[in-house]
Protein backbone atom coordinates (compact mmCIF):
# COMPACT_ATOMS: atom_id res chain seq x y z
CA UNK A 1 0.00 0.00 0.00
CA UNK A 2 1.17 3.29 -1.22
CA UNK A 3 2.37 5.93 1.66
CA UNK A 4 2.89 9.45 2.05
CA UNK A 5 6.95 8.99 2.40
CA UNK A 6 6.14 7.22 -0.91
CA UNK A 7 5.21 10.13 -2.90
CA UNK A 8 8.76 12.49 -2.84
CA UNK A 9 7.00 15.09 -1.15
CA UNK A 10 9.27 17.89 0.75
CA UNK A 11 10.53 16.33 4.14
CA UNK A 12 8.76 19.30 5.87
CA UNK A 13 5.67 18.70 4.01
CA UNK A 14 5.66 15.07 5.34
CA UNK A 15 6.00 16.06 8.80
CA UNK A 16 3.31 18.27 9.14
CA UNK A 17 1.54 14.96 7.41
CA UNK A 18 2.65 13.28 10.42
CA UNK A 19 1.90 15.50 12.67
CA UNK A 20 -1.52 15.81 11.24
CA UNK A 21 -2.37 11.55 11.94
CA UNK A 22 -2.20 11.07 7.93
CA UNK A 23 0.23 8.12 6.89
CA UNK A 24 -1.44 6.42 3.52
CA UNK A 25 -3.12 9.07 0.99
CA UNK A 26 -6.37 8.09 -0.45
CA UNK A 27 -6.68 7.23 -4.22
CA UNK A 28 -7.12 10.74 -5.35
CA UNK A 29 -4.47 12.01 -3.37
CA UNK A 30 -2.20 8.47 -4.77
CA UNK A 31 -2.88 9.48 -8.48
CA UNK A 32 -2.53 13.16 -8.52
CA UNK A 33 -0.04 13.72 -6.18
CA UNK A 34 3.12 11.95 -8.57
CA UNK A 35 2.64 13.56 -11.54
CA UNK A 36 1.75 17.11 -10.23
CA UNK A 37 5.24 17.14 -8.77
CA UNK A 38 6.48 16.40 -11.86
CA UNK A 39 5.12 19.12 -13.68
CA UNK A 40 2.28 17.83 -15.06
CA UNK A 41 -0.66 19.28 -15.72
CA UNK A 42 -3.55 17.26 -13.54
CA UNK A 43 -7.29 16.89 -14.28
CA UNK A 44 -8.81 15.25 -11.05
CA UNK A 45 -12.26 13.87 -11.27
CA UNK A 46 -13.24 12.15 -7.75
CA UNK A 47 -16.74 12.09 -5.85
CA UNK A 48 -17.07 14.50 -3.02
CA UNK A 49 -15.56 13.61 0.27
CA UNK A 50 -11.81 12.19 -1.02
CA UNK A 51 -9.53 14.07 -0.21
CA UNK A 52 -9.13 16.54 -3.43
CA UNK A 53 -8.24 19.89 -1.37
CA UNK A 54 -5.25 17.58 -0.32
CA UNK A 55 -4.25 16.32 -3.90
CA UNK A 56 -3.23 20.41 -4.66
CA UNK A 57 -2.31 21.52 -1.51
CA UNK A 58 0.93 19.08 -0.77
CA UNK A 59 2.58 19.14 -3.95
CA UNK A 60 1.72 22.85 -4.34
CA UNK A 61 4.18 23.12 -1.11
CA UNK A 62 6.55 20.87 -2.22
CA UNK A 63 7.02 23.06 -5.41
CA UNK A 64 6.80 26.46 -3.69
CA UNK A 65 9.37 25.23 -0.61
CA UNK A 66 11.91 27.33 -2.50
CA UNK A 67 11.70 30.81 -4.04
CA UNK A 68 10.56 34.19 -2.63
CA UNK A 69 7.30 36.23 -3.35
CA UNK A 70 7.39 39.67 -5.06
CA UNK A 71 4.58 42.90 -4.27
CA UNK A 72 1.55 42.21 -5.82
CA UNK A 73 2.69 39.07 -7.93
CA UNK A 74 1.60 35.77 -5.98
CA UNK A 75 3.47 32.63 -7.01
CA UNK A 76 0.73 30.49 -6.83
CA UNK A 77 -3.37 30.69 -7.65
CA UNK A 78 -6.45 28.58 -6.06
CA UNK A 79 -9.63 29.76 -7.12
CA UNK A 80 -12.60 28.44 -5.05
CA UNK A 81 -16.21 29.19 -5.69
CA UNK A 82 -17.65 29.83 -2.24
CA UNK A 83 -16.55 31.40 0.51
CA UNK A 84 -16.89 28.72 2.62
CA UNK A 85 -14.33 26.39 0.77
CA UNK A 86 -11.65 28.88 0.19
CA UNK A 87 -11.19 29.47 3.89
CA UNK A 88 -11.37 25.91 3.92
CA UNK A 89 -8.30 25.48 1.56
CA UNK A 90 -6.43 27.97 3.17
CA UNK A 91 -6.40 26.27 6.77
CA UNK A 92 -5.39 23.01 4.93
CA UNK A 93 -2.30 25.20 4.00
CA UNK A 94 -1.99 26.38 7.32
CA UNK A 95 -1.68 22.70 8.42
CA UNK A 96 0.88 21.61 6.09
CA UNK A 97 2.89 24.57 5.32
CA UNK A 98 3.50 24.90 9.06
CA UNK A 99 6.96 24.35 8.94
CA UNK A 100 7.48 25.88 5.64
CA UNK A 101 8.27 30.06 5.63
CA UNK A 102 5.72 30.44 2.98
CA UNK A 103 2.66 33.38 3.00
CA UNK A 104 -0.75 33.63 1.17
CA UNK A 105 -3.49 35.46 1.79
CA UNK A 106 -7.72 35.04 1.39
CA UNK A 107 -9.31 37.31 -0.84
CA UNK A 108 -13.23 36.71 -0.26
CA UNK A 109 -16.44 38.96 -0.34
CA UNK A 110 -17.38 40.40 3.09
CA UNK A 111 -14.14 41.25 3.80
CA UNK A 112 -12.27 44.59 3.96
CA UNK A 113 -10.23 45.63 0.96
CA UNK A 114 -7.61 47.61 2.39
CA UNK A 115 -6.26 44.21 4.80
CA UNK A 116 -6.35 42.47 1.54
CA UNK A 117 -4.04 45.32 0.27
CA UNK A 118 -1.98 45.43 2.83
CA UNK A 119 -1.18 41.36 2.19
CA UNK A 120 -0.81 41.71 -1.18
CA UNK A 121 1.52 44.47 -1.09
CA UNK A 122 3.66 42.62 1.39
CA UNK A 123 4.13 39.21 -1.24
CA UNK A 124 2.32 35.92 -1.07
CA UNK A 125 3.47 32.84 -2.19
CA UNK A 126 0.06 31.28 -2.36
CA UNK A 127 -3.16 33.66 -3.55
CA UNK A 128 -6.40 31.61 -2.43
CA UNK A 129 -9.39 33.87 -3.62
CA UNK A 130 -12.98 33.59 -5.54
CA UNK A 131 -13.44 34.83 -8.77
CA UNK A 132 -15.42 37.54 -8.01
CA UNK A 133 -13.06 39.25 -5.46
CA UNK A 134 -9.64 37.91 -7.42
CA UNK A 135 -10.95 40.44 -10.50
CA UNK A 136 -12.57 43.23 -8.39
CA UNK A 137 -8.41 43.76 -6.95
CA UNK A 138 -7.54 43.14 -10.43
CA UNK A 139 -9.58 46.36 -12.25
CA UNK A 140 -8.06 48.01 -8.96
CA UNK A 141 -4.62 48.11 -10.35
CA UNK A 142 -3.76 45.85 -6.59
CA UNK A 143 -2.62 42.74 -8.52
CA UNK A 144 -0.72 41.56 -11.20
CA UNK A 145 -0.97 37.51 -12.16
CA UNK A 146 1.74 37.39 -14.73
CA UNK A 147 4.21 35.84 -11.61
CA UNK A 148 1.69 32.80 -11.43
CA UNK A 149 3.87 29.20 -11.43
CA UNK A 150 0.82 27.19 -10.09
CA UNK A 151 -2.78 27.78 -11.02
CA UNK A 152 -5.68 25.75 -9.27
CA UNK A 153 -9.27 25.60 -9.78
CA UNK A 154 -11.09 23.76 -7.35
CA UNK A 155 -15.11 22.51 -7.64
CA UNK A 156 -15.05 23.31 -11.21
CA UNK A 157 -18.79 22.43 -11.83
CA UNK A 158 -19.79 24.41 -8.92
CA UNK A 159 -18.37 27.03 -10.83
CA UNK A 160 -20.12 26.64 -14.09
CA UNK A 161 -23.02 25.93 -11.63
CA UNK A 162 -22.96 29.45 -10.11
CA UNK A 163 -21.90 31.32 -13.66
CA UNK A 164 -18.13 31.69 -12.90
CA UNK A 165 -17.13 30.25 -16.31
CA UNK A 166 -16.27 33.40 -18.01
CA UNK A 167 -14.24 35.18 -15.22
CA UNK A 168 -12.70 31.66 -14.87
CA UNK A 169 -11.59 31.87 -18.96
CA UNK A 170 -10.39 35.85 -18.68
CA UNK A 171 -8.38 34.84 -15.41
CA UNK A 172 -6.65 31.78 -17.24
CA UNK A 173 -5.67 34.42 -20.11
CA UNK A 174 -4.07 36.75 -17.25
CA UNK A 175 -1.79 33.92 -16.59
CA UNK A 176 1.52 33.24 -18.03
CA UNK A 177 0.86 29.80 -20.61
CA UNK A 178 4.09 28.61 -19.15
CA UNK A 179 1.82 28.07 -15.65
CA UNK A 180 1.57 24.95 -14.66
CA UNK A 181 -2.46 23.91 -13.77
CA UNK A 182 -4.72 21.61 -11.54
CA UNK A 183 -7.77 21.14 -12.65
CA UNK A 184 -10.80 19.51 -9.85
CA UNK A 185 -13.99 18.24 -10.23
CA UNK A 186 -16.44 16.00 -9.36
CA UNK A 187 -18.57 16.14 -12.74
CA UNK A 188 -17.36 16.69 -16.35
CA UNK A 189 -19.85 18.80 -18.17
CA UNK A 190 -19.33 19.81 -21.93
CA UNK A 191 -18.35 23.28 -21.04
CA UNK A 192 -16.12 22.24 -18.40
CA UNK A 193 -14.52 19.39 -21.08
CA UNK A 194 -14.07 22.78 -23.45
CA UNK A 195 -12.11 24.67 -20.81
CA UNK A 196 -9.88 22.00 -19.73
CA UNK A 197 -8.78 21.27 -23.48
CA UNK A 198 -8.50 24.87 -24.44
CA UNK A 199 -6.02 25.69 -21.14
CA UNK A 200 -4.91 22.22 -20.14
CA UNK A 201 -1.52 21.13 -22.01
CA UNK A 202 -1.85 17.14 -22.33
CA UNK A 203 -2.66 16.66 -18.23
CA UNK A 204 -2.69 13.66 -16.66
CA UNK A 205 -6.19 12.75 -16.11
CA UNK A 206 -7.16 10.99 -12.33
CA UNK A 207 -10.15 9.20 -12.21
CA UNK A 208 -10.85 7.15 -9.06
CA UNK A 209 -14.45 6.99 -8.90
CA UNK A 210 -17.50 6.85 -12.07
CA UNK A 211 -18.91 10.18 -12.25
CA UNK A 212 -21.74 12.04 -9.56
CA UNK A 213 -21.72 8.40 -7.76
CA UNK A 214 -22.79 8.72 -4.14
CA UNK A 215 -20.53 6.55 -1.21
CA UNK A 216 -21.69 3.69 -0.91
CA UNK A 217 -21.38 3.93 2.92
CA UNK A 218 -24.63 6.39 2.72
CA UNK A 219 -27.69 5.07 3.86
CA UNK A 220 -30.36 6.82 1.53
CA UNK A 221 -34.18 7.10 1.88
CA UNK A 222 -36.99 8.90 -0.03
CA UNK A 223 -40.19 10.56 2.30
CA UNK A 224 -42.65 10.99 -1.09
CA UNK A 225 -45.32 13.87 0.49
CA UNK A 226 -48.02 15.39 -0.30
CA UNK A 227 -49.31 18.40 1.30
CA UNK A 228 -53.49 18.37 2.04
CA UNK A 229 -53.60 22.03 0.73
CA UNK A 230 -51.25 24.25 -1.33
CA UNK A 231 -50.94 26.91 1.27
CA UNK A 232 -50.34 24.52 3.94
CA UNK A 233 -47.54 22.73 2.23
CA UNK A 234 -44.67 24.61 4.02
CA UNK A 235 -45.41 23.72 7.37
CA UNK A 236 -46.68 20.54 6.27
CA UNK A 237 -43.13 19.42 4.73
CA UNK A 238 -41.69 21.19 8.39
CA UNK A 239 -43.73 18.53 10.48
CA UNK A 240 -42.45 15.64 8.11
CA UNK A 241 -38.72 16.69 8.72
CA UNK A 242 -39.34 17.22 12.55
CA UNK A 243 -40.72 13.65 12.55
CA UNK A 244 -37.68 12.60 10.70
CA UNK A 245 -35.17 14.26 12.64
CA UNK A 246 -36.96 12.28 15.51
CA UNK A 247 -37.85 8.92 14.53
CA UNK A 248 -33.75 8.92 13.85
CA UNK A 249 -33.50 9.76 17.98
CA UNK A 250 -29.85 9.53 19.39
CA UNK A 251 -28.29 7.93 15.87
CA UNK A 252 -28.74 12.16 14.90
CA UNK A 253 -25.69 13.53 16.24
CA UNK A 254 -25.46 16.50 14.18
CA UNK A 255 -27.17 16.74 10.64
CA UNK A 256 -27.25 19.42 7.63
CA UNK A 257 -30.57 20.06 6.33
CA UNK A 258 -30.39 21.43 2.51
CA UNK A 259 -33.20 23.76 1.04
CA UNK A 260 -33.18 25.40 -2.23
CA UNK A 261 -34.35 28.82 -1.24
CA UNK A 262 -32.24 31.43 0.95
CA UNK A 263 -36.03 32.35 2.62
CA UNK A 264 -36.45 28.44 2.89
CA UNK A 265 -33.57 28.50 4.70
CA UNK A 266 -34.63 30.99 7.72
CA UNK A 267 -37.84 30.06 8.05
CA UNK A 268 -36.82 26.55 8.47
CA UNK A 269 -34.37 27.60 11.18
CA UNK A 270 -36.74 29.55 12.62
CA UNK A 271 -39.04 26.96 12.74
CA UNK A 272 -36.60 24.12 14.09
CA UNK A 273 -35.56 26.75 17.02
CA UNK A 274 -39.06 27.48 17.81
CA UNK A 275 -39.76 23.78 18.57
CA UNK A 276 -36.83 23.30 20.71
CA UNK A 277 -34.14 21.51 18.17
CA UNK A 278 -30.22 23.58 18.12
CA UNK A 279 -30.43 24.83 14.35
CA UNK A 280 -28.68 27.75 12.60
CA UNK A 281 -28.89 29.21 8.77
CA UNK A 282 -26.20 29.27 6.53
CA UNK A 283 -26.29 31.40 3.37
CA UNK A 284 -24.97 33.60 0.56
CA UNK A 285 -26.95 36.82 2.09
CA UNK A 286 -25.28 36.29 5.68
CA UNK A 287 -22.81 38.47 7.08
CA UNK A 288 -19.51 36.45 6.57
CA UNK A 289 -18.70 36.79 10.18
CA UNK A 290 -21.93 35.59 10.86
CA UNK A 291 -21.54 32.34 8.34
CA UNK A 292 -18.12 31.86 9.82
CA UNK A 293 -19.20 31.77 13.63
CA UNK A 294 -22.09 29.71 12.91
CA UNK A 295 -19.23 27.13 10.71
CA UNK A 296 -17.20 26.83 13.24
CA UNK A 297 -20.09 26.47 16.11
CA UNK A 298 -21.07 23.15 13.92
CA UNK A 299 -17.35 21.95 13.47
CA UNK A 300 -17.02 22.48 17.38
CA UNK A 301 -19.93 19.87 17.58
CA UNK A 302 -21.89 22.98 19.50
CA UNK A 303 -24.55 23.50 17.26
CA UNK A 304 -26.52 20.23 16.20
CA UNK A 305 -28.34 20.94 12.95
CA UNK A 306 -26.94 23.24 10.26
CA UNK A 307 -29.97 25.09 7.51
CA UNK A 308 -28.29 25.39 5.10
CA UNK A 309 -28.25 26.60 0.85
CA UNK A 310 -26.28 24.83 -1.26
CA UNK A 311 -23.20 27.71 -0.53
CA UNK A 312 -22.35 24.76 2.21
CA UNK A 313 -22.68 21.80 -0.59
CA UNK A 314 -19.49 21.82 -1.80
CA UNK A 315 -16.20 20.94 -0.66
CA UNK A 316 -16.71 22.03 3.17
CA UNK A 317 -14.93 19.11 5.39
CA UNK A 318 -16.76 18.46 8.33
CA UNK A 319 -15.67 14.71 9.02
CA UNK A 320 -18.30 13.65 11.26
CA UNK A 321 -21.75 14.34 10.00
CA UNK A 322 -24.02 11.60 10.78
CA UNK A 323 -27.09 12.85 8.94
CA UNK A 324 -28.64 14.70 6.14
CA UNK A 325 -32.00 16.06 5.18
CA UNK A 326 -32.78 17.70 1.78
CA UNK A 327 -35.95 19.65 2.73
CA UNK A 328 -36.44 20.12 -1.18
CA UNK A 329 -35.04 18.04 -4.13
CA UNK A 330 -32.38 19.91 -5.60
CA UNK A 331 -32.39 21.18 -8.79
CA UNK A 332 -29.72 19.72 -10.37
CA UNK A 333 -28.85 16.17 -9.85
CA UNK A 334 -25.51 16.77 -9.42
CA UNK A 335 -26.22 18.76 -6.26
CA UNK A 336 -27.62 15.25 -4.80
CA UNK A 337 -24.78 14.00 -4.87
CA UNK A 338 -22.67 16.87 -3.43
CA UNK A 339 -24.97 17.28 -0.55
CA UNK A 340 -25.78 13.77 0.45
CA UNK A 341 -21.58 13.71 0.39
CA UNK A 342 -21.31 16.09 3.42
CA UNK A 343 -21.78 12.73 5.70
CA UNK A 344 -20.40 9.31 4.99
CA UNK A 345 -16.98 10.90 4.52
CA UNK A 346 -13.32 8.87 5.04
CA UNK A 347 -15.27 6.02 5.46
CA UNK A 348 -17.53 6.57 7.94
CA UNK A 349 -21.20 5.40 8.06
CA UNK A 350 -24.25 8.26 7.25
CA UNK A 351 -27.90 8.34 6.10
CA UNK A 352 -29.19 10.99 3.96
CA UNK A 353 -32.64 11.56 3.41
CA UNK A 354 -34.92 13.81 0.99
CA UNK A 355 -38.48 15.14 1.25
CA UNK A 356 -39.75 14.73 -2.22
CA UNK A 357 -43.66 16.75 -3.22
CA UNK A 358 -45.28 16.24 -6.29
CA UNK A 359 -44.03 18.89 -8.22
CA UNK A 360 -40.19 17.56 -7.23
CA UNK A 361 -41.18 13.92 -8.97
CA UNK A 362 -39.15 15.25 -12.24
CA UNK A 363 -35.87 15.98 -10.39
CA UNK A 364 -36.70 13.26 -8.47
CA UNK A 365 -35.74 10.68 -10.77
CA UNK A 366 -33.42 12.94 -12.60
CA UNK A 367 -31.75 11.57 -9.55
CA UNK A 368 -31.89 8.41 -9.01
CA UNK A 369 -31.17 8.03 -13.49
CA UNK A 370 -27.53 10.03 -12.33
CA UNK A 371 -26.63 7.54 -9.49
CA UNK A 372 -27.95 4.80 -11.22
CA UNK A 373 -30.00 3.25 -8.37
CA UNK A 374 -33.59 3.68 -6.79
CA UNK A 375 -33.29 5.35 -3.74
CA UNK A 376 -35.77 3.63 -0.70
CA UNK A 377 -39.12 4.78 -0.22
CA UNK A 378 -39.80 5.61 3.48
CA UNK A 379 -43.22 6.11 4.88
CA UNK A 380 -43.96 9.47 6.69
CA UNK A 381 -42.95 8.50 10.60
CA UNK A 382 -45.81 10.47 11.94
CA UNK A 383 -45.74 9.89 15.67
CA UNK A 384 -48.39 8.89 17.68
CA UNK A 385 -48.52 11.90 20.05
CA UNK A 386 -49.11 13.88 17.19
CA UNK A 387 -52.15 11.57 16.11
CA UNK A 388 -53.52 12.00 19.23
CA UNK A 389 -53.51 15.46 19.27
CA UNK A 390 -54.62 16.33 15.54
CA UNK A 391 -57.71 13.88 16.02
CA UNK A 392 -58.92 15.49 19.51
CA UNK A 393 -58.36 18.78 17.81
CA UNK A 394 -60.35 17.89 15.33
CA UNK A 395 -63.46 16.41 17.60
CA UNK A 396 -63.09 19.46 19.41
CA UNK A 397 -63.74 21.78 16.22
CA UNK A 398 -66.59 19.40 15.17
CA UNK A 399 -68.07 19.49 18.91
CA UNK A 400 -67.92 23.32 18.92
CA UNK A 401 -69.39 23.83 15.27
CA UNK A 402 -71.80 21.97 16.25
CA UNK A 403 -73.00 23.19 19.55
CA UNK A 404 -72.51 26.51 17.71
CA UNK A 405 -75.40 25.71 15.56
CA UNK A 406 -77.96 24.72 18.05
CA UNK A 407 -76.98 27.34 20.38
CA UNK A 408 -77.86 29.66 16.67
CA UNK A 409 -80.87 27.60 16.04
CA UNK A 410 -82.17 28.27 19.62
CA UNK A 411 -81.62 31.96 19.70
CA UNK A 412 -83.36 32.28 15.98
CA UNK A 413 -86.55 34.54 16.63
CA UNK A 414 -89.55 33.22 15.10
CA UNK A 415 -91.01 34.58 11.72
CA UNK A 416 -93.70 37.39 11.45
CA UNK A 417 -96.41 35.62 9.90
CA UNK A 418 -96.62 37.07 6.55
CA UNK A 419 -99.17 40.18 5.61
CA UNK A 420 -100.68 40.96 2.37
CA UNK A 421 -100.51 44.26 1.12
CA UNK A 422 -102.92 47.04 0.74
CA UNK A 423 -104.50 46.36 -3.22
CA UNK A 424 -105.23 50.31 -3.66
CA UNK A 425 -102.78 52.85 -2.66
CA UNK A 426 -104.28 56.17 -2.60
CA UNK A 427 -102.96 59.74 -3.38
CA UNK A 428 -100.15 57.83 -5.35
CA UNK A 429 -98.66 60.77 -8.23
CA UNK A 430 -99.25 59.73 -11.56
CA UNK A 431 -96.23 58.04 -13.65
CA UNK A 432 -96.97 60.60 -16.17
CA UNK A 433 -97.32 64.05 -13.99
CA UNK A 434 -93.34 64.69 -14.14
CA UNK A 435 -92.88 63.42 -10.18
CA UNK A 436 -92.13 59.47 -10.91
CA UNK A 437 -89.08 60.43 -8.61
CA UNK A 438 -91.15 60.41 -5.86
CA UNK A 439 -91.07 56.46 -5.65
CA UNK A 440 -87.41 55.85 -5.58
CA UNK A 441 -83.90 58.32 -4.93
CA UNK A 442 -84.21 61.35 -2.02
CA UNK A 443 -87.55 60.48 -1.37
CA UNK A 444 -88.01 56.65 -1.80
CA UNK A 445 -86.78 56.80 2.02
CA UNK A 446 -89.04 59.08 3.45
CA UNK A 447 -92.52 57.17 1.81
CA UNK A 448 -90.46 53.75 2.28
CA UNK A 449 -92.92 51.64 4.60
CA UNK A 450 -96.05 54.32 5.04
CA UNK A 451 -99.36 52.35 5.45
CA UNK A 452 -100.99 53.91 2.16
CA UNK A 453 -98.00 53.01 0.06
CA UNK A 454 -96.64 49.52 -1.19
CA UNK A 455 -93.85 48.47 -2.86
CA UNK A 456 -93.87 48.35 -6.45
CA UNK A 457 -91.93 46.67 -9.17
CA UNK A 458 -92.58 46.23 -13.27
CA UNK A 459 -95.95 44.74 -14.26
CA UNK A 460 -99.13 47.62 -13.50
CA UNK A 461 -96.50 49.93 -12.72
CA UNK A 462 -94.01 49.65 -15.49
CA UNK A 463 -92.49 53.35 -16.68
CA UNK A 464 -94.61 54.52 -20.16
CA UNK A 465 -91.48 54.31 -21.57
CA UNK A 466 -90.19 50.83 -21.59
CA UNK A 467 -94.30 50.41 -22.62
CA UNK A 468 -93.76 52.65 -25.48
CA UNK A 469 -90.28 50.75 -26.66
CA UNK A 470 -92.53 47.33 -26.52
CA UNK A 471 -95.23 48.81 -28.91
CA UNK A 472 -92.67 50.07 -31.23
CA UNK A 473 -91.18 46.61 -31.43
CA UNK A 474 -94.77 45.18 -31.92
CA UNK A 475 -95.66 47.94 -34.87
CA UNK A 476 -92.59 47.41 -36.85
Amino acid sequence: MTKFSDLNLNPKVLKAISEAGYETPTPIQAGAIPPALEGRDVLGIAQTGTGKTASFTLPMLSLLARGRARARMPRSLVLCPTRELAAQVAENFDTYSKHLKLTKALLIGGVSFKEQDILIDRGVDVLIATPGRLLDHFERGKLLLTGVQVMVVDEADRMLDMGFIPDIERIFKLTPFTRQTFFFSATMAPEIERITSEFLSAPARVEVARQATASETIEQGVVMFKASRRDREGSEKRRVLRAIIDSEGDACTNAIIFCNRKTDVDITAKSLKKYGYDAAPIHGDLDQSQRTRTLESFRNNELRILVASDVAARGLDVPSVSHVFNFDVPGHAEDYVHRIGRTGRAGREGKAFTICTPRDEKAFDAVEKLIQKEITRVEYPSKPEERKQSETKSSQSKSSERKDRRAKTEAAPEPAPFVAPEKETPNRPSEKSGNRGRSRGRNSGRDYGRDDKKVVGMGDHMPSFIALSFEERKAS
